[in-house]
């Protein structure tokens, strides 16, 4: 085989989709500056772009990155309680859900990605029974919801607000006789609701204390150089 013949081989179809894919993986990374102005770059295109069927796998994935400055960019004015709720609620939505509660601890998370996540709990469970149908929780689902209360602020606080009603309809479910699991978590969700409201009893006396640490989103993110700014379309270097 010649050289040029070889170069083709290596540099096949498959070979650049692996090269393509390795640097939007660096990109998502968000670990160096010029990567988190790609990224936003990228959640941008994304927003401008549209939710839908098709691409929300993609809208999920950006959830995952750690910089707040990324987020916005693919949030622009939405309610981020809101962001998803075109999406029917799913199996794999639901579990990605709990999996960025489970990922991050209490203050770990960026704020607007708690609420995204919550808001798509909030709809799913709106009807608990067919909620549970989709994806039957467990404990520790249910752990990781509550650990992200902060009793402090009270419970008119929106993101508070809405965990407490998630736990309350999870809670609903205790006494259908569905089966001991689902009763195990019902249970589980009343206790740390009550827990909530009882100025007697703290959060670790019904979770994990491991779960409680609390975390710093911005302690290990990385800043752009520049941040764009859509309604005067320039750029200005970040200080």
């Amino acid at each position: 085989m010649g050289k040029q013949e070889d170069q083709a081989r290596i540099w096949g179809r498959e070979s650049i989709m692996t090269v393509e894919n390795n640097i939007l993986q660096q990109i998502v990374a968000a670990r160096t500056p010029e990567a988190v102005e790609a990224a936003i770059s990228y959640t941008r295109f994304l927003r401008l772009s549209g939710l839908n069927s098709d691409n929300y796998p993609l809208f999920l994935k950006m959830l995952e990155i750690e910089n707040h400055w990324v987020l916005d960019a693919l949030i622009g004015d939405e309610d981020p309680f809101l962001l998803l709720s075109t999406i029917q609620p799913n199996r794999y939505v639901i579990s990605t859900c709990f999996m960025l509660l489970t990922r991050w601890h209490p203050g770990g998370i960026y704020p607007n990605t708690l609420s995204i996540a919550l808001g798509v709990l909030q709809s799913a469970y709106s009807s608990p029974k067919d909620g549970y149908k989709i994806y039957p929780l467990n404990v520790a689902d249910v752990d990781n919801l509550g650990k992200h209360l902060e009793k402090e602020k009270g419970q008119n606080h929106p993101q508070n607000r809405c965990i407490l009603d998630i736990l309350d309809r999870i809670g609903s479910l205790q006494g259908l006789g569905w089966d001991e699991s689902m009763e195990e978590v019902a249970r589980q969700a009343i206790k740390i609701r009550s827990n909530f409201f009882d100025n007697q009893k703290k959060l670790e006396d019904c979770i994990p204390q491991v779960l409680l640490v609390r975390g710093d989103y911005l302690k290990e993110e990385v800043p752009p150089r520049f941040i764009f700014e859509e309604d005067i379309d320039v750029t200005h270097r970040h200080d």
